[in-house]
């Protein structure tokens, strides 16, 4: 019986909330999120250890032009950011949160494996090139062995994203109120956690890498993503392990097949039309989709799919026979929810080109800037990247510590900026980002060929503004939208909205690439210096690559005015902005 028992709270993750306290075998809630915070926390130093510096180790490790190495870092950041979305539909349709946890912290650990590997054996890279001309290139397998490990890195990471904090989210019973306040807090030691991380990734081992060893620099990360994966397992016995249910991008799929099969129907005649909208099945109402989204009169196209042609669609107990020729009312709003946010979403890829450009350019130009202190401390060039979360950190805390209590004084009620507002405020930010960048690319630029240096003069204090940018465009436009993803979209599709926000980071790594190819097929042979390209920037325009992109941020923003600001006052996401204000509303009058 026991074991019985067992099994059937591991398969009811309800079941956990509703026995007593003093139960032993309990499952969920702080005595798992442990471990998952646990297993975070050393996954995050790890793989921070390596992206703040990948670059920089292409660059110097491998003898990469600045070119090639951006070029590689961004295929691989989009990939990092496009496997959530495959890895969120495999978890949510098969195999669960908890095993892709297990297979993304295997995966991570035997990438940062491979990349110790390539930095502990000399033959695994070419010779070192101080003045960084005349390379010698890598071999092919030399090559192989770094992708492979990125490759892994690539998969791992892409995998445990979209999962951890879901999973975490599984261990709390969300309908009580104890339960969301314990969600909160759960979601708040998690980025606190991860701010921990970061400040230990960027400062001591990115520093151990630059100064120490690369190998002694590699080794730390992989001893953590043991330590990662080791803390998981220990836990596996407390973890509440739902099971899957299916996907909603299978549902989303039937819609729009659905649709086309039904092309003939004339939506117009509303009246004479009967539509499929059954009620939500019984295990619906006791997981993640609990909520009847009402018709809409948006994308009308889709009602097709739920339009009742034939009674033999339905069978005796009123369900469809065939999900690919009748789909529910349900399903088709919850496409449209996400028709409603692309527009926006796709004004976000414009914000996210530019932001990328700290992590990659921006670490270059930090190569060949003055970065002493004193006569003997030389700062890594990767430090540049705790700028942005300064940046980042101290927007949240004057936004919340000090805007929303003065517009509460002053107006009796609490106002936070709009979504609508943030984004604006965000394609600004990644407009003069690409311009500051432009502008202090100019100065250094100039102070090296004036002194025939290749490391110019200029201070490194004078990245402090593109960086510092680059945090603000993520507080403005990052956070709004994936709280725009996650938020204001159906409650079954939560998931789904964090894997779409990463690919939005994805097709904005790609979008440089391509824009990059460009650029150098342009002004190979224009009889001037070629924006990109080689080893040495001072040889480079990188400025010009610079004033582009900020004027695609200008169309960018003129197309955000103009049009896809609008979809924000689509019926879709108004009756989740409405609740959300109500929700507000309450609690300030608390």
């Amino acid at each position: 019986m026991k074991n019985e028992n067992e099994s059937d709270e591991r398969q009811d993750p309800l079941s956990n909330f509703s026995h007593s306290s003093s139960t032993k075998n309990k499952k969920g809630g702080w005595k798992s999120v442990k471990y998952i915070l646990g297993n975070e926390t050393f996954e995050k130093l790890a793989s921070m250890s390596l992206i703040a510096n990948l670059v920089v180790y292409m660059h110097t490790q491998y003898n990469m032009d600045t070119t090639l190495s951006v070029e590689v870092f961004n295929i691989w950041a989009g990939l990092v950011n496009f496997i959530p979305l495959v890895a969120a539909y495999l978890a949510d349709a098969y195999v669960g949160k908890f095993h892709m946890l297990i297979f993304g912290s295997i995966a991570s650990l035997l990438g940062m494996g491979f990349m110790s590997l390539s930095a502990g054996h000399s033959s695994l890279r070419p010779p070192s090139c101080p003045t960084l001309s005349d390379c010698i290139k890598p071999t092919g397998v030399q090559l192989s062995i770094l992708y492979l490990g990125l490759g892994f890195f690539a998969i791992g990471s892409g995998s445990l994203r979209p999962c951890n904090i879901a999973f975490g989210a599984d261990q709390f019973d969300t309908k009580t109120a104890k339960g969301k306040a314990q969600l909160e807090s759960f979601c708040n030691w998690w980025y606190f956690l991860f701010t921990v991380a970061l400040l230990i990734a960027l400062t001591g081992v990115v520093y151990i890498q630059t100064n120490v060893s690369w190998f002694i620099g590699f080794i730390i990360p992989t001893g953590c993503f043991v330590v990662s994966l080791t803390i998981f397992l220990l836990g596996q016995c407390t973890y509440i392990k739902l099971k899957p249910k299916g996907s909603v991008l299978c549902d989303l799929v039937k819609v729009v097949v659905a649709s086309i099969r039904k092309h003939h129907i004339d939506i117009k005649k509303d009246s004479e039309l009967s539509f499929y909208d059954p009620q939500l099945a019984s295990n619906e109402s006791e997981d993640s989709r609990n909520v009847k989204l009402s018709h809409t009169n948006r994308f009308r196209y889709f009602d097709k799919a739920a339009v009742i042609t034939n009674q033999n669609e339905i069978d005796s107990n009123g369900n469809s026979i065939d999900n690919w020729r009748l789909c529910s009312l349900q399903q088709v709003e919850e496409l449209k929810a996400i028709l409603s946010t692309l527009p926006i979403w796709l004004a976000g890829i414009g914000c996210f080109i530019s932001m990328g450009q700290a992590n990659s350019y921006g670490i270059l130009q930090g190569l060949q800037i003055d970065r002493s202190i004193g006569t003997k401390f030389i700062i890594p060039p990767a430090w540049m990247g705790l700028v942005p979360m300064i940046f980042l950190s101290s927007w949240i805390i004057l936004y919340e510590k000090f805007y929303i209590p003065f517009t509460k004084t002053a107006t009796s009620k609490g106002k936070r900026l709009t979504i609508e507002q943030r984004i604006t405020i965000g394609i600004i930010c990644s407009i003069l980002g690409m311009v500051v960048s432009g502008l202090v690319e100019v100065r250094r630029r100039d102070n090296a060929l004036k002194h025939g240096t290749f490391q110019s003069p200029t201070r490194i204090w004078w990245l402090i503004p593109q960086f510092g940018l680059s945090g603000l465009v993520e507080a403005f436009a990052a956070i709004p939208m994936m709280e725009l993803l996650t938020s204001y979209w159906p409650d079954s599709m939560k998931t789904l909205g964090g894997a779409v926000f990463f690919l939005s980071l994805s097709i904005a790594s790609w979008s440089s690439n391509v824009l990059i190819k460009i650029i150098v097929a342009l002004t190979k042979g224009n009889g001037g210096p070629h924006w990109l390209g080689g080893n040495d920037l001072n040889k480079n325009r990188l400025d010009h690559y610079y004033y582009t992109i900020a004027a695609f941020g200008v169309l960018n923003l003129l197309y955000f005015v103009f049009f896809a600001r609008r979809f924000l006052n689509s019926e879709v996401l108004q009756r989740q902005i409405q609740s959300e204000e109500r929700d507000l509303e309450h609690e300030n009058h608390q």
